[in-house]
């Protein structure tokens, strides 16, 4: 019974151990699902090591998407950002033909979200569906017949 009361007390007087603190990048402002990250996005704020761990740099940040809605204050990883779409579904494309040296362009609709390099269906202004490339911002290559 002595022992219990003495370990009640010793648990009362004791002194809460700090975590060491370490400078991680967060979010200074919400951030939506699909906005593109700036340097304007992020402030250093002191952090556990375990809250910091996997922590992203905003270098490693600039110019990719958030994959969701993110809150301020977040400290960001890998899953929280992705390459940005550069074709988005609805909107207007520049749909462009290459032979040799000849470029043929038209205008279209994207049917399908897009990154650089994807494959994705586009509408001609003719109706025709087409697949072509995503090779730039509102720009899918489609291959000559």
């Amino acid at each position: 019974m002595t022992f219990l009361i003495l370990s009640l007390l010793a648990l009362e007087t004791a002194v809460p151990v700090q975590a060491p603190q370490v400078s991680t990048p967060v979010l200074s402002r919400s951030i939506e699902k699909g906005q593109i990250f700036t340097a304007d996005d992020f402030a250093l704020e002191k952090r556990t090591a375990a809250q910091s761990r996997g922590a992203l740099s905003p270098e490693a940040l600039l110019g990719l998407e958030a994959s969701r809605p993110l809150a301020a204050g977040a400290v960001l990883r890998s899953g929280d950002a992705v390459t940005p779409r550069l074709v988005k579904r609805g909107e207007p494309v520049t749909i462009r033909v290459r032979s040799g040296g000849l470029t043929i362009s038209t205008s279209g609709r994207a049917l399908a979200d897009g990154r650089l390099g994807d494959v994705v269906r586009v509408v001609a202004s003719t109706n025709r569906n087409l697949d072509g490339v995503v090779e730039a911002t509102g720009a899918v290559r489609v291959a000559a017949p």
